[in-house]
Order: structure tokens, then sequence, then C-alpha cells
């Protein structure tokens, strides 16, 4: 009984020692860890799955949308930007709203001042940014919400992986959402001959694998 004891105060110290570093984003953990971000991360991993593939002429998305009962309607996953750009989302809805209006008006922004389209590299720098502010500033929360940002401009096609941590990975293919180690294990493995593949087929690819692993 001693020893029980001994392990269920070691247990509530552990907890009690990670609640102290958890409060707020801007304080760190002795470990290097911001647990509030790590707490972000993880409403991706438990957001339903979308899917990005690319290839020299075409850029798929793909989302599986869910609904939170049989009386409510699809949440949207998939957000238009501009002509040349499009993002898809897994995570908080309400995080991907905001900064999918906050991507429309960089890229109106661009056409307003510039008369032409925003790069794709610039617009993902810029919404990096703005996740960033939010992961330095006492008060606030970073944003919950993982997304796929696909598009093409002069330099070609694009397929970039924006995090709740801020960084931006420009990828080949990626799936993030539920299961998304899953798929990507399958992209790995199917992603090779994929620059010659048609845009038909990219959707095959990619429908399949969110399909196989989610039904």
């Amino acid at each position: 009984h001693i020893y029980r004891v001994i392990l269920y105060t070691l247990a509530d110290q552990a907890i009690m020692f990670r609640n102290q570093y958890d409060t707020d984003v801007t304080v760190w953990s002795p470990q290097g860890r911001i647990h509030q971000i790590e707490y972000a991360m993880e409403a991706v991993k438990q957001g339903s799955a979308t899917v990005g593939l690319k290839s020299r002429t075409h850029v798929v998305l793909v989302a599986l949308k869910r609904s939170m009962s049989e009386l409510s309607a699809y949440q949207k996953k998939i957000f238009p930007i501009d002509d040349h750009v499009g993002c898809s989302i897994a995570g908080l809805t309400s995080d991907g709203r905001l900064l999918s209006r906050f991507m429309r008006t960089e890229c109106l922004t661009s056409r307003f001042l510039h008369d032409t389209e925003l790069p794709l590299s610039r617009l993902v720098n810029a919404i990096g940014n703005k996740m960033q502010f939010c992961t330095q500033h006492y008060g606030r929360r970073p944003y919950g919400v993982g997304m796929l940002i696909a598009g093409c401009d002069s330099q070609g096609t694009h397929l970039y992986q924006s995090c709740p941590s801020s960084n931006y990975y420009d990828c080949k293919a990626m799936a993030i959402g539920a299961r998304s180690q899953v798929r990507e294990l399958v992209l790995q493995y199917c992603i090779v001959g994929v620059q010659q593949v048609l845009v038909v087929l990219a959707c095959v690819l990619c429908v399949c694998c969110v399909c196989v692993f989610v039904c």
C-alpha cells in the first residue's frame, strides 16, 4: 500500500508539474517545449482528413467532410482563395475560415496594388508570420488548424503545408488530419512517377487514399 501511495503521489506531481507550463503560449517547459503549441497540433491530428498531391501541371486537394449529426450540414473543408490558389484545412474550422479570409485579403491587395497574382511563396510566408505572431505574445493562443495550400504561379505548381507552430513546408504530396501517418506512408509508395501522371489519375489516387483508411 505504501508503494501505491508513492506511485500515485509521483503521478500527481508529474501532472501538476506539467500544468505549471501549459497555461500560456509564452511559457517554456524545462524540456524546451511549449505545450500550448503541442495542444494545437493535436487538434489538427483529431480533425478530418485532407490530402494534397501535385504534378508538373496540376495540384489536387481532397478533403473528407463530416457533419456533427445527421440533422446538420457538412462543414466546408476546401476554400478557394484566388484564381490560382486554394486551401484545405484540418482542425478547427473557425480558425481555418479566419486564415482563409486573411489570404484572400492578401491576394486582393496584390491585384489592386500591383495588378498581378500574388506568388504562393509570399502568400505562405505571410500566413506563417500571422500564425507565428500568436505564439510569441501573452494572452493569445495558437491557431488550432493545419492547412494545405495549393496553387500555381510563374514558378510552377506548389503544395505547402502550414502547421500551428507557424512552420510551413513545400511538399510533393502531404496528408494531414486523422490517421495522416498512414496516408503519408501510402503517398510515399505511390509518389514514384507522379510527375508524369495525368490529373485524373492524381484525383483517383487521392480519393482512394482517403476512402480506404477512413471507411
